[in-house]
This record gives C-alpha cells, structure tokens and sequence, in this order.
C-alpha cells in the first residue's frame, strides 16, 4: 500500500516552504533538477518522503505547464509518500500557514 497526499500555498514560494517544513520537521531538502519537473525538494523521512515542487513547471513549447493541474491556483504543491497513513505527519503539517490538504490517494 502507497498512501500520498498533495498540499497546496499560493501563500508561500518552494524555497519558503522547504525552511518551514524543514524547520517545522527537522528535516533537510535537497534541491533536485529534473527535465520533466524542473527544480524541486526533496526530504527523506522514516519510510517515505516528502517533496516541494512548483506547480507551474517549464514547458518544451517555453510555456508553462502545471504539474498539477488539477490544481491550478497552488502555485506550490508540497507531496508526501509513506507505505501507509501517518496521521502524525498530517498533524504537524496542517498547522502551516497557508497550506492546504488538496487530496490524498491511497493505492
């Protein structure tokens, strides 16, 4: 089982919230470029791992695509994965300001 949830802040930028997450969780991101998402974080946490990714992500026509665009008003999206539900890391992550539980999917 894969329990992911999708976060949402027009409130903050990526490298805002990765000090506030970090600092909130004790953790340290690690700035990653990718092709197809552009730059984003990421953390490890005990049997998962949480991610800060700009939703607006460069696009091959240098538009914008949305990374989530079902979400178009997060202009930041921050993802966790863990093998199971952590009401834990839920609790310490709602009290964020500015951030938003969008969904969750559990597969």
């Amino acid at each position: 089982m894969t329990d992911r949830h999708t976060y949402g802040t027009s409130t903050h930028t990526a490298d805002e919230l990765v000090r506030l997450v970090g600092d909130r969780l004790g953790l340290v991101f690690t700035e990653r470029d990718s092709d197809y998402r552009g730059v984003y974080h990421l953390a490890g946490i005990p049997d998962g791992r949480i991610e800060i990714q700009p939703n607006p992500i460069p696009g091959d026509d240098d538009e914008d695509d949305l990374y989530a665009p079902e979400h178009p008003a997060a202009q930041v999206l921050l993802l966790t994965t863990t093998p199971t539900p952590d009401p834990a890391l839920q609790a310490r992550l709602d009290p964020v300001e500015g951030l938003i539980h969008l969904d969750q999917e559990t597969a």
